[in-house]
């Protein structure tokens, strides 16, 4: 069989989501490369020679609504690999006639493997550090505090990261567009934030994609977990601390700044 030369991947999920299945989708790269994605994460899909928002693809009519415009596109492919629609049988059943090879979107419970392995396993991949590369930038003097997640349950004490701050030092605060927080820095375009982020000299977060998204442009990173299993979602690269409890509330801000002075 002869390797493809038009690829589409269809990855859809949050933006978590999308940079630990990074160094599955780099594998899967073709002579041309389509990628379908969640909007947010466009940006971040610098690997492929194109990238469309799944909202826009008008993959969501297949099934549903008129598609014929839908199927034309996708006819034009030699190998689709989605994570959109496993699950469904409806839509199986409605491209069964075009070359989909479908793949698990999120890891099964009790694998005990991280997302990134769970991933490159699927498609054949060597398991790597999920990597993007923002340019030269000269590190700055502040450390990034990022103090949300898509989950109250996954976020650390506000008044936790303020005694953090007051240890240490400069420190830039960062929060998406719709987070209450004085003073942060927002940036809506994702490579944009990450060339931003890959210039501190070191960033704490939560889970979330934000840091999974620090990890990845080699920014030292301290990862705070609590409910969610680090062993599978904690994020991936050569300068990361995680640090875990039973309950947020047991890790204290020396314990997290002791773990930023030993990466910095």
């Amino acid at each position: 069989m002869n390797a493809p030369r038009k690829r589409l991947l269809i990855r859809p999920g949050a933006i978590g989501d999308f940079v630990v299945s990074l160094p599955a989708l780099q594998h899967l790269k073709a002579p041309y490369t389509e990628i379908w994605c969640a909007e947010q994460n466009v940006p971040l899909a610098r690997f492929a020679d194109r990238a469309l928002s799944i909202g826009s693809s008008g993959l969501d009519r297949i099934g549903v609504l008129p598609a014929e415009d839908v199927f034309e596109r996708l006819r034009g492919f030699d190998e689709i690999c989605s994570w959109y629609g496993a699950a469904n049988p409806d839509f199986r059943g409605s491209v069964s006639h075009l070359p989909f090879r479908f793949f698990e979107s999120v890891p099964p419970a009790g694998s005990g493997r991280n997302a990134t392995e769970f991933f490159c396993g699927q498609v054949g991949a060597p398991d790597g550090f999920p990597s993007f590369d923002t340019g030269p930038h000269a590190r700055q003097d502040f450390v990034i505090l990022h103090p949300f997640a898509s989950s109250p349950a996954k976020r650390w004490p506000m008044d936790c990261f303020r005694v953090l701050a007051a240890l240490c030092g400069p420190v830039a605060w960062c929060a998406g567009p719709d987070e209450p927080l004085d003073d942060a820095r927002r940036i809506g375009n994702l490579f944009e934030l990450a060339r931003w982020i890959g210039g501190a000299r070191a960033y704490v977060g939560n889970d979330s994609g934000i840091t999974h998204l620090a990890a990845a442009v080699g920014t030292p990173v301290v990862a705070l977990f609590g409910p969610s299993d680090p062993v599978v979602w904690a994020p991936r690269g050569p300068h990361v601390r995680v640090i875990s409890g039973t309950s947020l509330h047991s890790i204290s801000p020396e314990q997290v700044f002791a773990a930023v002075a030993s990466l910095v």
